[in-house]
């Protein structure tokens, strides 16, 4: 039983005109192994922020609070060995690495994580599993990452990392974006099979309710202006879906 915890967060991030600006102001989060906390908010409210500070890119500067998983300081860590500690993060828009295959990229990332490589036989099975599992075909291993896929293709490969790379927790950020139904289904069940195998907690980032009707969140989060403005059950949710964010957004 793992746990991640979020006080009090304030990150700021560095402005095109030379101004920086706080995105983050206190946020305050709890995850246990197993739950499914699902963040959601209009745009600009600081969702992938809080996916990225978390994570550890260096475009945000954390200027207060703490994040721990297990009760050491994620903040502390660099990137790969957040990574190491059991963080993932699914990327709203991932990047192409061009010559470099995603039958490669997997495996070198499942040996970093792991410290030693994967027995060939049982990885080459797991993988074509996971693959077969996630509608991918056979010769999309031979790929180079994200190059030319679109954007189904793009994250379905993120939800086979996070098959493979068994994380402790995995941030989604908005994973949901750009799917039709059909690819919806598919990667929600990628993300439902995880949590059956191994119970990451997960934080999902999303803006709208279709996605939490097949990965069922345990709790609701309304962001609104860096920080969380409500939050509840899976009911808060349904209560968006009819009334949206305004009520949050309208000043007092």
């Amino acid at each position: 039983m793992s746990t991640l915890e979020i006080r009090d967060l304030h990150v700021t991030v560095d402005e095109a005109d030379g101004s920086v600006k706080e995105i983050l102001r206190g946020v305050d989060l709890t995850i246990a192994s197993g739950e499914v906390h699902a963040v959601m908010g209009p745009n600009g409210s600081g969702k992938s922020t809080l996916a990225y500070s978390i994570a550890g890119h260096p475009k945000y500067t954390v200027t207060g609070g703490t994040v721990t998983l297990d009760g050491e300081d994620v903040l502390a860590m660099s990137v790969d060995e957040r990574a190491r500690a059991g963080m993932f993060l699914a990327m709203q828009y991932p990047v192409e690495v061009p010559g470099v295959t995603v039958s490669n990229f997997l495996r070198t990332a499942k040996t970093a994580i792991d410290g030693e490589a994967p027995k060939l036989r049982t990885w080459v099975k797991d993988v074509k599993q996971a693959m077969d599992d996630l509608r991918m075909d056979s010769s999309f291993a031979e790929r180079n990452v994200n190059e030319h896929f679109s954007g189904g293709e793009k994250k379905r490969h993120e939800i086979l990392q996070m098959e493979l790379l068994k994380p402790k927790f995995a941030i989604l950020d908005e994973t949901d974006s750009g799917l039709d139904v059909d690819a919806l289904k598919i990667v929600s069940e990628g993300v439902n099979r995880s949590l059956a195998a191994v119970s990451p907690g997960v934080l999902l980032i999303t803006h709208y309710t279709r996605i939490l009707r097949y990965i069922k969140p345990d709790f609701v989060h309304v962001f609104v202006n860096g920080k969380v403005a409500e939050q509840g059950g899976p009911e808060l949710a349904e209560s968006l879906e009819e009334t949206g964010y305004d009520r949050f957004l309208t000043p007092a």
